[in-house]
């Protein structure tokens, strides 16, 4: 190639855009959490990824596998995220574009429970507005990209029982009893067949959990299997945690 046409080449070229690397690769980083340190991707769209820390490689080709991108280190997690993830109030933007609707309709209701509350895979499916996709929502939940951010361990099962979670069934327990859930309770009244909890004052049943449910005095709680059978004997579901008949 003579030098008259590589200077005519070098004449064309220009600088990558400053956005460029951006749309090639995602950042990533280790953060404090909750539950201990964790690894976070994240894009110019928000968090996409949240494990449990430990083999970068590992957590580099799950990522790949799911997102189909690379990784590159950041220097800090962008504002926001690092107070999110050890619990305070608060979420940080989110980038769920590569989910399903279906997915993001899961979290979006999952997202909606409050802090030391539960509520039941069956009551997520409905909010997600698939009732009957009960089995499709824990298949969603159990890879929840964004873990603590979006509060999968508030999801239980129709029994009472906790359930499954990524991070393992004792830190679910121990995220929801520092949030102040009242697990020793449920797990009582479960043992007994009760899974809503009624008020004579009110005429609301509720989900154990439910801060309305919590204010019932002993002399005006009544406790029922399901919601049908609440409402059989005149209780309404209440608005706050919306039980479903």
């Amino acid at each position: 190639m003579n030098d008259s046409l590589l200077s005519a080449l070098a004449g064309l070229a220009a600088p990558a855009p400053a956005t460029l690397p951006g749309r090639v690769f995602t950042g990533w980083t280790s953060a404090p959490s909750r539950l201990g340190d964790v690894f976070v991707a994240v894009t110019a769209h928000g968090v996409q990824f949240v494990r449990p820390a430990g083999s970068a490689d590992e957590f580099a080709a799950a990522y790949r596998d799911r997102f189909d991108r690379p990784l590159r280190r950041l220097d800090r997690l962008p504002a926001g995220v690092g107070p999110a993830l050890r619990g305070r109030a608060g979420r940080p933007p989110l980038d769920l574009h590569a989910l399903s609707d279906f997915e993001r309709d899961v979290l979006a209701a999952t997202a909606r429970i409050p802090a030391g509350q539960t509520r039941p895979y069956g009551w997520v499916a409905r909010e997600a507005g698939r009732p009957r996709a009960v089995r499709g929502v824990g298949t969603v939940l159990a890879r929840n990209p964004v873990p603590l951010l979006v509060p999968c361990h508030r999801v239980v099962r129709a029994d009472g029982a906790a359930g499954d979670y990524m991070f393992g069934p004792a830190r679910k327990d121990a995220l929801l009893r520092d949030e102040g859930a009242n697990l020793d309770e449920v797990a009582a009244l479960a043992r007994g067949g009760v899974h809503y909890l009624a008020s004579d004052t009110t005429g609301i049943v509720c989900f154990p959990t439910c801060r309305d449910a919590r204010r019932i005095t002993p002399a005006h709680r009544h406790g029922f299997p399901t919601v049908a059978a609440a409402v059989a004997a005149g209780y309404r579901p209440c608005r706050t945690c919306r039980p479903a008949a």
